[in-house]
């Protein structure tokens, strides 16, 4: 003999069967905040490395101050590709100027 799925269910395996489904999408939810917080943290973290990257080639790189700007004039293109614009206050402030003690 083969039994027909009942046309009612009773209000027991109602209750069951909904617990089920939120249990399913709690832990799907679940799933996809980790996901997102472990691409956050990855973003981060690139984001970091980056920053670190670039302050540790500014500290590596040696700087020198052009005084003369007709210097720019004379340099060769292959030079001139080299050189980069850069904020010089803060370096000037760095290493004062020495100046010899005026004497009476």
């Amino acid at each position: 003999m083969i039994q027909d799925k009942a046309l009612r269910t009773s209000w027991a395996r109602k209750m069951k069967e909904r617990q089920e489904r939120k249990l399913v999408r709690d832990l799907a939810r679940q799933l996809q905040e980790g996901k997102q917080r472990e691409r956050e943290e990855k973003k981060r973290r690139r984001e970091e490395n980056l920053k670190r990257r670039l302050e540790n080639e500014r500290k590596a790189e040696i700087v020198q101050v052009i005084r003369n700007p007709l210097k720019l004039k004379r340099a060769k293109k292959k030079q001139l590709r080299r050189v980069e614009k850069r904020d010089t206050l803060a370096l000037l402030q760095k290493t004062p100027v020495r100046r010899k003690a005026a004497t009476d």
